[in-house]
């Protein structure tokens, strides 16, 4: 996991440094009190998403599972949080039950149909994923290096199912933002760098501060701290 490439040793006052050289703050890893998850939850309600607080990783893949349609193409952003939960294998695996958008993005050949891929990875019927920061007045940020994921939530999807562990729950914007490119940001760059061998990057950024199409976009908050 990206989190053994972070060192062992702490100077007070001073952040951290992964073994590729990146600042990081060990202490956006925490997860949230339940207070800040109930004013979380609130202010995401009177933002228009739907809100489900449950108390485990398993209790959220029980409750996306109920929740996706049958009948609908179901594409899975790339996240941590869905392969710890166990919702990237339940939705892509072998014997699934949901239209997976990355098994049939999977038969495409990527040299010569890469814009059939972007396109289908686009604007799928459903989109699961995550994201990087919430804030207690229910604003959402997600970060990106190649921004795939960005227009899907933002309008490409029908529905969108955000799974989000309760360390990313923050103060207002400006920690959201730290805990992006001080904790996420530098996490994600390490992964890179072990499976791909290359850097990450901040390269696009989304906020989202209301949801204006009732029903749209879930967010399932777990009390535990899951993904990065």
């Amino acid at each position: 996991m990206a989190q053994q490439t972070v060192s062992q040793s702490t100077v007070a006052g001073e952040l951290d440094k992964t073994k590729y050289g990146l600042p990081i703050d060990r202490s956006f890893a925490v997860a949230a009190s339940e207070d800040r998850v109930q004013r979380a939850a609130e202010s995401l309600t009177r933002n228009g998403f739907l809100v489900h607080v449950v108390d485990t990783p398993k209790d959220a893949r029980s409750l996306v599972e109920s929740l996706l349609p049958l009948d609908k193409s179901v594409f899975t952003a790339s996240s941590q949080t869905l392969k710890l939960s166990g919702l990237d294998e339940a939705i892509n695996g072998p014997g699934t039950k949901f239209r997976s958008v990355r098994r049939e993005i999977a038969k495409l050949d990527r040299p010569t149909q890469f814009r059939e891929q972007v396109k289908m990875g686009a604007a799928p019927d459903v989109v699961v994923g995550s994201v990087h920061a919430i804030t207690e007045s229910g604003q959402v940020l997600t970060a990106s290096g190649s921004g795939s994921q960005l227009a899907t939530y933002a309008a490409g999807a029908e529905l969108v199912i955000w799974v989000v562990g309760a360390q990313k729950l923050v103060r207002d914007f400006d920690e959201g933002m730290r805990r992006v490119e001080q904790y996420s940001y530098p996490l994600e760059d390490a992964r890179l760098h072990e499976t791909i061998g290359r850097p990450s990057s901040v390269a696009k950024i989304l906020i989202v501060n209301r949801e204006l199409f009732p029903g749209r976009t879930t967010i399932v908050i777990v009390r535990e701290a899951i993904g990065f």
